[in-house]
């Protein structure tokens, strides 16, 4: 599991108003907290912080913040983004013990191909990331979900993906991961060929019930 380094400095004063001169000093207003501590204030250098969520562990990275000279072992759990821009506006940090488990989200990798894609279907994906828990140093960067098997009309599901030993899986084993699927436009096609199949047939019979039944009247009046 990635583990990163980042200093932190202890900020002084609340409101919008200290957090945008923190801002615009290029810093994220940040808090500390728990295993039962007081949160305490804090301040991360904004360029620092992004770099150190672009691991490929993303915000299940853990992280050595050093405050004061002191460090803790923290992970990102509250992330604030501008809705436009994209940059953080604040971060909460949670405390967390090397030796007590903790709950993730970690993000699904599929990978192989799918002889369903090569008969005409598509992937429908259901799932993006599973829920677990484990130790902070058995944290997966991702789970990797094989589709080399998968043909139309299969599932995946949450139980057939793998997980290492010490991580237990929190989303329920019965949901979808990803399916293959006849693509709706062809369902549309062949929904359209049976009515119009349809349609032929029931114009066939009624031709022939037509053509039966002069033949019919006239034996009537020959008896």
């Amino acid at each position: 599991m990635a583990e990163v380094s980042l200093q932190a400095e202890v900020r002084s004063g609340s409101g919008k108003g200290v957090a945008r001169k923190l801002r615009a000093a290029g810093k994220v207003p940040a808090i500390l907290y728990g295993r039962g501590t007081e949160p305490a204030s804090l301040a991360v250098d904004a360029r620092s912080l992004s770099h150190a969520l672009a691991t490929d562990a993303g915000v299940n990275v853990l992280i050595d913040l050093q405050v004061d000279g002191e460090g803790h072992l923290a992970m990102a759990r509250q992330l604030d983004r501008h809705p436009v821009r994209g940059d953080i506006r604040h971060v909460d940090f949670l405390l967390i013990d090397r030796a007590k488990k903790i709950a993730v989200d970690v993000p699904i990798h599929i990978e192989g191909e799918s002889p369903g894609i090569k008969e005409g279907g598509v992937l429908e994906h259901h799932l993006w990331q599973l829920h677990l828990e484990c130790l902070p140093g058995q944290v997966p960067e991702r789970i990797n979900v094989d589709i080399g098997r998968l043909s139309i009309g299969d599932v995946i599901r949450v139980e057939d993906a793998p997980v290492t030993e010490g991580v237990t899986m929190l989303t329920a084993g019965d949901e979808i991961i990803v399916t293959c699927v006849i693509p709706q436009v062809l369902k549309v096609e062949e929904e359209v060929a049976e009515v119009a199949e349809g349609e032929e047939v029931a114009a066939a019979e009624g031709e022939a019930a037509a053509g039966e039944a002069p033949a019919a009247q006239e034996g009537g009046e020959e008896g």
